[in-house]
Parts: structure tokens; sequence; C-alpha cells
């Protein structure tokens, strides 16, 4: 066993709590790095070695996934989408099937969000972020990136030079400047991958939750619905949840403004890059979704973020048994109807 599972293993022995229900006993787990979050789990179990067990599956399939999808760092053995990446306009790589799958998703998203969802949006995203990084470790001179800039990297973002060969399981990106960042769906899709392999293993009355990415495999074994709160973008420590909400098989995926950002001049600067503007999205403070599918419900974060209001209902209106909730900047939140029902009353 490596020395980075021996701390993972032994941070979750440190986390476990039980108390009584239903004769199987209630353990939580939390692990760090993986998708530079932190990772929780809660489930119910007959002891501690059988939920840590579970916990490792887990674990190890979000980590594969992280490994694949990692757009910054290269790992031995592995192609992932920063090897693509790096042979834009040299060569096709040959990858993994999870990547095909990711990316054959990812152009199914871009057609049905008009554009809003765009994995080929690289090139602009990354000049974002190193102008964060900066700014974050050097906030004195911080500084956002050049409009002209901007304008010359979105030249590059055409998603139709993202060539995938799903027989030969090859992706080659046809222009030498652009890159993949697969951010906007990529956490949502693992943590959904992973839940199903959980589910098919015989796993029951588990809570995922990476990074606000939550997922809920089964109820308690009570039968009660997991209770999961909706984060106050204002981050507000005497309210610090919006609502509390009930969930069972379902996930709840959130895109704000509170998270990822820098300040230039006393203006914050989040993230979620809107593809008209090449500028962050100020619409809303945060949008959220709930549906079955967590990979589906983190696109649609992103879309609706990046929309009016109007656009945004407009758009989820087209998707069955999925509801979607706004902050706005002044407090106020709107929502899709059917979301009232996972209120807890």
């Amino acid at each position: 066993m490596n020395k980075k599972l021996i701390i993972i293993i032994f941070i979750s022995c440190l986390l476990l709590v039980s108390c009584k229900s239903n004769e199987l006993s209630r353990y939580e787990a939390e692990f760090l790095r993986l998708f530079d979050t932190v990772t929780r789990i809660v489930g119910y179990d007959k002891d501690e070695e059988s939920f840590r067990e579970k916990v490792q599956i887990i674990h190890d399939d979000l980590e594969e996934y992280h490994k694949l999808y990692d757009i910054y760092n290269d790992y031995e053995g592995i192609n992932n989408i920063k090897t693509i990446n790096d042979n834009a306009g040299i060569k096709p790589v040959e990858v993994d099937k999870r990547i095909i799958d990711l990316l054959v998703l990812s152009k199914k998203m871009y057609e049905e969000t008009d554009g809003y969802v765009n994995i080929a949006f690289g090139s602009v995203l990354n000049i974002w972020h190193d102008y964060r990084e900066k700014s974050i470790d050097n906030p004195e001179n911080a500084q956002i990136p050049p409009m002209d800039i901007l304008i010359e990297a979105s030249k590059h973002t055409d998603i139709s030079k993202l060539i995938i060969d799903e027989e030969n399981k090859t992706v080659y990106l046809a222009d030498k400047k652009m890159r993949l960042d697969v951010g906007a769906i990529a956490k949502g899709y693992a943590v959904q991958r992973a839940a199903d392999n959980a589910i098919e293993r015989g796993f029951k009355s588990i809570l995922l939750n990476v990074g606000g990415n939550v997922c809920a495999i089964g109820a308690k074994p009570n039968d009660e619905k997991w209770n999961v709160g909706l984060q106050n973008p204002k981050l507000d420590e005497k309210n610090p949840y919006v609502y509390k909400l009930l969930l069972e098989n379902e996930s709840l995926v959130s895109s704000g403004n509170y998270q990822r950002y820098f300040m230039v001049d006393g203006v914050r600067y989040h993230h979620i890059i809107n593809k008209d503007t090449l500028m962050p999205s100020n619409y809303f403070d945060a949008v959220s979704i709930i549906c079955e599918d967590s990979g589906l419900a983190d696109a649609l974060t992103t879309a609706l973020y990046n929309m009016s209001y109007e656009d945004g209902l407009e758009l989820i209106s087209k998707f069955e048994n999925v509801e979607a909730v706004w902050n706005f900047e002044d407090e106020s939140i709107k929502y899709t109807k059917n979301f009232k029902k996972y209120i807890q009353k």
C-alpha cells in the first residue's frame, strides 16, 4: 500500500463516528486532494471495517477519474486530458473509454446548452486561471487579463475541432492552440460514475459530497431521506443554508461566485467565465440543480449560471425531472415549480 493511501485511511479513521439506527451504525469519512477539494462520505453499515472498505472503493474510483480528467498533471502510464492538450495539432491520443464517454457527453451538452457548456474553452479559462493564481499569491499587484489576449484565445475554442474516434478510442485537437477544460462537467460525472459503481456493488445508504457535488445513494435505513443543506452564497455564519433539502437517489450541484475568486480594486472576479463576454458572469450569486444524474447537474449549473434567468428557465424546461434554484445578488431566490417538494418542512 502506498504512503498516500495510508494517509487517507488514517484521516478517515480519525473522523469515524457512530450512532445506532435500525441496528446499523452511522459512519463518516473524509479525505482530501481528489478534484482539488474535500470529499466527505456518510453511510450506515454493520461495523467500522465494512464501512471503511466501502470508502476505500469509492475513493479509488474517484482517484482514477481524477487522474484521467486532470488538465494540469501527468501520471505514469496514463493518457489523460493533459496528454490530449499537450498533443494538440500534433497527433491523436489513445485514451481510456472513460475519457471518451465524458467527451461525447460534453459535446452533447454543448449542443443542448447552445454552447454555454464548452469543454473546448480551455484556452480562455487557462488565462483566467493563471491571472487568478498570480493575483492570489500577490494581491497587491492583482490584475485581470487584458481583453485583447482573451479575444485572441477565444479564436481557439471551436468544439468541432475536437475529433473523437470512438472505435479506436483516440482524441485529437485539430487546432494546436486549442485546450480542453472539463471543469464544467467532470467532477459531477465522476461522482455519478462512482455512485453507480457503488450501487452495482450493493452499497446502500451512502451520501457522497465531493466539494459540494452531493449525491445521495438510497435513503437512510429507516427510509428517511437524506437531509442536505443548500449553501448560502453570502457565507453568512448565522444563516449558512438557504434551504434544507431532502434527497433520495438524487444529486444536488451548485455553481457560484463564492469559492474560487480573486479581488482587483475591490471587485470580485470568480472562475465561471461567460463565452459571450469572456468575463465572469454576474447574473447570480449561485445556481443549483437537483436531478438524478450528478454529471448532468454539474453541466446545467454552469450553463444556467451564464444565462439570464429567463433563458435559463427556458433551457431547464427541456429536461425532465430536473429542478433549479437561482440565488440573486440581492438575496432573492427563484426556483422551478416542482423544487418545493424537496424542501424540508
